[in-house]
This record gives structure tokens, sequence and C-alpha cells, in this order.
């Protein structure tokens, strides 16, 4: 029997794991044939796991709800980005320096990057909870003009002035101006969708059509045509309302497995430092939702 090397430990934090990570991520290191390994924790002491990450060597953890914002202030650094957004999704562990990043931001610009430039694209996000917050910063980021629309009108203008503050804050810091023009960000209610027209995208980042809070989609079929792109980063289950009926109007659709791949992906080359091999923790990953 052979011998088997040191093996670098990464995994995910949360209170109820689900798997889907573990699977994409030791396929990936199947696939590259690298020493790694990925074990999902459930997880109640927070502070508790620093110390155990840092004890132990863990090289990274992928950190879900509702853990992505308290864990911020256990950090020793938070990226940039991930400064803005107000929540982390990954920690790497350099030498015992945890670091924070957001990696649902990568992996929703990369999503819709595969089949639309976003580039001063009109695009309308629904939601103004944690993940949306992670699309928007990150779309304004790459230049998409944004429209947030929410049931709670409040809470889409509050994102549009932390969108509008980081912007700002950008500019000063860079002295050029920003690569992106999150300044024309707008925020409404859902009910004002039927004003709206022109655009080029529609990104659901609220909790409809979540197997747990029901089917029902967050926006009106009747808008859906063969002209735009919409993306969904609801999972579970992939075919939600908002999809199965893109697909019927003819729009280009992205389900929420793209997402959640990408995401992954760039956790992936955080913590080993190479590419990730992308078909391979694909396959893994709809083997996985099934």
């Amino acid at each position: 029997m052979s011998e088997r090397g040191p093996v670098t430990l990464c995994g995910s934090l949360s209170k109820h794991p689900v798997g889907l990570g573990a699977a994409m991520h030791n396929a990936g290191y199947a696939a590259l044939g690298l020493p790694f390994s990925y074990v999902p924790f459930a997880v109640e002491d927070l502070e508790g796991a620093l110390r155990g990450m840092r004890a132990l060597g863990i090289r990274g953890f992928g950190v879900s709800m509702p853990y992505k914002v308290e864990i911020m202030k256990l950090l020793d650094r938070v990226d940039e980005q991930a400064a803005r957004i107000g929540a982390i999704n990954t920690i790497v562990n350099d030498d015992g320096v945890l670091t924070g990043y957001n990696t649902d931001a990568w992996g929703a610009v990369k999503a819709l990057g595969e089949v639309m430039d976003v580039r001063n694209r009109r695009i309308i996000l629904v939601g103004a909870g944690g993940a949306a917050r992670a699309v928007a910063h990150a779309l304004c980021d790459e230049g998409a003009r944004l429209h947030v629309v929410n049931r709670t009108p409040e809470k889409a203008a509050q994102l549009v002035h932390d969108l509008r503050r980081a912007a700002r804050a950008k500019t000063e810091r860079d002295v050029a101006p920003v690569s992106g023009v999150p300044m024309i960000a707008t925020a409404g209610a859902l009910a004002e969708l039927a004003e709206l027209g022109g655009f080029d995208a529609v990104v659901n980042c609220s909790s409809a059509g979540m197997t747990e809070y029901g089917p029902a989609s967050p926006f009106p079929t009747r808008y859906l045509t063969s002209a735009i792109t919409v993306m969904d980063i609801v999972y579970q289950p992939l075919q939600t309302e908002l999809v199965a009926a893109a697909r019927g109007a003819g729009a280009r659709v992205i389900d929420g497995s793209r997402m959640l791949l990408h995401q992954a992906c760039r956790q992936f080359e955080l913590y080993t430092g190479q590419p990730a091999p992308l078909e391979a923790m694909n396959q893994a990953l709809q083997a996985a939702i099934g």
C-alpha cells in the first residue's frame, strides 16, 4: 500500500452544509492531481473555527449565510471590493493571516459575461439583500447601467446610495474617472417595471423562486422577450419559474448553476494558485444538483 503525502485542507463554514462546494472543489483537485481536500463544516462558534483554521493550517474556507457579514470583523484583512460590498464568502489563510474575499461578485460577472458585454448595458437587478449587493457592486465595477428594484423600495434606494458612494470614493482615490458608470444607478419598486422599457438584461438576486420561499417569479412574464438576457442566481431549483418563462420567450438564459460554478472556480484559484478546471468542476456540480 502506498503512503499518501501531506494534504492541504480547505472547507466551508455554514449552519447547514449542502455539499455542492465540496463536490466542485474535490473534483477540481482530482482533475489537476492536487493534494488538497475540501470538507464542509457545520459551525456555531465562528471565533473558534478561525482559531482552528490558524492552528491547523487550513488553507481556505467558503462562508455561507448567515455568517458572511458577522465574520468580517474577525479577519485580519478584507479585499477592497468585499469591503465595499459589506460581506465575504471566502477566507484565505496565508501563514496565519486571514483575508476575506467575495467571489459571489466575481461569479456573477463571469456568468453574465459568458453571453454579453455588460459595459453600458441597462440591467434590471431584482433584490437588495446580501447577494444583490455583491452582484450590484460587481456589475457597476464593470460599467453596467443598473436599475435596482425591490419589494421594499427603501432597501433598493439604500443599495443605490451605497453604489454611488463607492463610486465617488473610487474616483477620489484613483483621481481618474471610474471605469464603470454606477453614478447612473437608480432604484424603484417592482410595480414600476412596466415604465422602464429598453433594458438589456434582468438579474434576479432575490429569494423569489427558491424552494423554501415558493415558486413565484419576481419578474412579470409579459416583459420577457427574445431581445434580453435573463440570469437567475437561484440554484435550488435550477428551473425556476423565471428561467422557464424566459426560455419560453426565447431570451438568453443563465441559470443559477453558472454563478455558483464561477464563484467556486475563483475560490479554487485563490486556494491553490492554479487555474480552475472549469469543465470538471461543472460536471461535478451538475451531478450534485441532479
